[in-house]
């Protein structure tokens, strides 16, 4: 099993930058793809980026492509999502999670992600 928490959310006004982390702990974090998504109030929850277990493939939501940054660092069992130029819509509550299985390309989907984190809030003011 491995449990992932994330931080580093908070309140940033519209333009600015944030970066989020999420550690793992547990099972081998290097062999695994993984995964931010979001979920605004009254919302579906969405996909956001995802980074593939070797780091050579990263995914990018239409919305946020350009602005953010899928990365990782497997020696500290850490990914990162780097936000430059939010808006207002980047308001919501982001999710860390890790793919099922191992040795796998990232995914879009959530259903692909079988462990997730708590969330942390981020909220962009205008």
């Amino acid at each position: 099993q491995v449990q992932l928490v994330e931080s580093g959310g908070g309140l940033v006004q519209a333009g600015g930058s944030l970066r989020l982390s999420c550690a793992a702990s547990g099972r081998t974090f290097s062999s695994y793809a993984m995964g931010w998504f979001r979920q605004a109030p009254g919302k579906e929850r969405e996909f956001v980026a995802a980074i593939s277990w070797s780091g050579g493939n990263t995914y990018y939501a239409d919305s946020v492509k350009g602005r953010f940054t899928i990365s990782r660092e497997n020696a500290k069992k850490t990914v990162y999502l780097q936000m430059n130029s939010v808006k207002p819509e980047d308001t919501a509550v982001y999710y860390c999670a890790q793919r099922t299985y191992p040795l796998r390309v990232g995914s879009t989907r959530a259903a692909d992600f079988g462990s997730w984190g708590q969330g942390t809030q981020v909220t962009v003011s205008s």
